[in-house]
């Protein structure tokens, strides 16, 4: 299904983006709409694929997990079987938290959310059992200044 976005579905986007968890009579008075039209575009958008799902900003402190570490993979492997092993892999492992495939003098970052060094180390360890890599080199975060910042939308 196709869904070309307008300047109205940009406002709902930033509305949902700052706060989803206001009603949807909130969300349509915010954005101009009835709640029904408000409901209509909330689910084309939805089928589009432009909303890709809803949850909660979770403080990485709060359940105990605050440590941020990212991870710099280089391979000499590019196939597409390896890749698939690859993702399974790293989709197995709960405390990876996002994973790209990157240009650079890396192919692939890791951004691994980890309780402390014993525990990053046990993922560490995982990821290099497992896996023929080249090189593995991680950045410790020292303090997130800017995270889970909201697409600037419509500007």
């Amino acid at each position: 299904m196709t869904h070309k976005i307008d300047q109205i579905d940009l406002r709902i986007l930033a509305a949902m983006q700052a706060d989803s968890s206001r009603s949807q009579r909130e969300l349509a008075e915010e954005v101009g709409l009835s709640q029904n039209a408000f409901w209509r575009r909330l689910k084309a958008l939805e089928a589009s694929g432009a909303i890709t799902g809803y949850g909660a900003r979770v403080s990485q402190e709060a359940v105990g997990v605050p440590m941020t570490v990212f991870v710099m993979v280089r391979t000499r492997r590019h196939s597409a079987e390896w890749l698939k092993r690859f993702r399974a892999q790293i989709e197995s492992i709960s405390e990876i938290v996002a994973f790209y495939r990157i240009s650079g003098d890396f192919d692939y970052m890791l951004k691994i959310a980890a309780r402390d060094m014993g525990n990053y180390d046990k993922v560490y360890q995982t990821i290099i059992n497992k896996t023929e890599l080249e090189t593995v080199t991680s950045y410790f975060s020292m303090e997130a200044i800017i995270d889970g910042r909201p697409l600037p939308i419509g500007r």
